[in-house]
């Protein structure tokens, strides 16, 4: 990293800062959400500090404003790469995968089909679901391997048909981190004309995204899951956002990205986006932000995978420790899934909770077709550790001591 040293990176996060009133917290949980980056907080103080104000006014906070949202678009656009003028902003990810779906209704009859997956976060099945339900189309899953944790791609000519028109499904899950093979799904998918939907935002803070080279039709992500406030983001080919028909007001825009944008945007996030992604590439080097965000994005994962390496090893050593990995030669997030064998998964992560000040998550994470098919829902769900750039060795150490010492006092009786 560009930084000295992790620790130095660390001063970035006020959450991380230890004082004399409170001790601080271990994140583990940044699949869930990471914490926010100075950068960012900046961004969001000075907008509101400033003075705030709506759009399209001839005032000084006005013009300011329109500058804030094509400043945010090309920021993204940078990150993503993609053109500005395809990205829109959102209250989430979930949000905006609706309102896309509610509006590529006019594209979906009865006789179509919708593709989905078994090992996605429900918020890129449910609204393609509901939109098959809606229009009597009919709904096909590309199937989870309970031994291998990533999709069964080998039934893709199959599942996609004729019939076929639209396909979503996750860059990485965010349960067992497998990262699937969108390059073969979306080449597939595009042999059968069918539109191409990724959920990335559990891929978005570890990996480079190239949005023009993956040749999706939608890529979603959420800014709160890379160092930045809660904002949700979506990149939309022009060639389909030019004719996608959306519900919104009759005076609001007709153009794009505008006329996906219903109400007045959450400015002071958009601002803290900016500050977000300004955080990524100061990590990086190159004469383009472009080059820089790719870097810092590269400089991430191999910090992160110093990490990963150890977790790993150490979980797969333990015996009572089921976990849910992908083989070797499958990529992978950091970011692991595993149960204690008779222990109920709250039961662990409060305990961390108590006696190390450790923040893991636990449950199905809305990753539930696959819970329910895994079986792990009795036991309640999956115990998740997510690795972030500013985790060190030093806490992986003392996740390792902790879930010793849960399991000599609790298991080994």
């Amino acid at each position: 990293m560009s930084y000295n040293s992790v620790q130095q990176l660390r001063t970035d996060f006020p959450a991380l800062r230890e004082t004399e009133q409170r001790k601080p917290f271990i994140f583990f949980d940044g699949p869930g959400g990471t914490q926010m980056a100075q950068q960012a907080i900046d961004g969001m103080l000075t907008y509101i500090t400033e003075g705030m104000a709506n759009l399209h006014g001839a005032f000084g906070t006005s013009v300011k404003t329109d500058a804030l949202l094509e400043d945010g678009r090309k920021a993204v656009a940078d990150l993503l790469n993609c053109s500005p003028r395809e990205v829109a902003f959102g209250q989430n990810m979930t949000s905006l995968a609706f309102s896309i779906a509610r509006s590529l209704g006019s594209f979906i009859s009865a006789q179509d089909e919708i593709v989905v997956t078994e090992l996605d976060h429900r918020a890129n099945v449910d609204p393609w679901v509901t939109l098959a339900r809606d229009k009597g189309a009919t709904v096909k899953y590309i199937p989870v391997n309970p031994s291998t944790y990533s999709l069964e791609l080998e039934h893709l000519p199959e599942i996609f048909t004729e019939k076929t028109k639209l396909v979503a499904v996750g860059l990485s899950s965010n349960v067992t981190g497998t990262v699937t093979n969108i390059a073969k799904i979306i080449s597939r998918a595009k042999e059968v004309n069918a539109l191409v939907v990724i959920d990335a935002v559990h891929a978005v803070p570890h990996l480079p995204i190239d949005f023009k080279q993956l040749g999706c039709d939608v890529l979603l992500c959420s800014a709160y899951k890379f160092f930045g406030p809660h904002i949700g983001i979506s990149a939309i080919a022009s060639s389909l956002f030019e004719k996608l028909p959306v519900y919104k007001l009759a005076p609001a825009p007709q153009e794009i990205p505008d006329k996906l944008e219903t109400g007045t945007q959450n400015h002071e996030a958009i601002a803290g986006l900016i500050g977000a992604i300004s955080f990524i590439e100061q990590l990086g080097e190159g004469t383009t932000r472009r080059e820089r965000l790719t870097s810092g994005m590269e400089r991430i994962a191999a910090h992160e995978q110093e990490l990963t390496n150890r977790v790993e090893q150490f979980l797969m050593s333990i015996t009572e420790v089921k976990l849910y990995r992908a083989p070797a030669d499958t990529p992978k997030t950091p970011t692991f899934a595993f149960t204690l064998e008779n222990t109920n998964a709250r039961e662990v992560t409060q305990w961390f909770a108590e006696n190390y000040n450790m923040c893991i998550a636990d449950g199905h994470f809305y990753a539930s077709t696959m819970a329910e098919k895994l079986g792990v829902n009795p036991m309640g769900g999956w115990i998740r550790i997510g690795l972030a750039p500013y985790n060190t060795l030093e806490e992986v150490e003392l996740f390792e001591r902790g879930l010793q010492e849960f399991i000599s006092t609790k298991l080994r009786k």
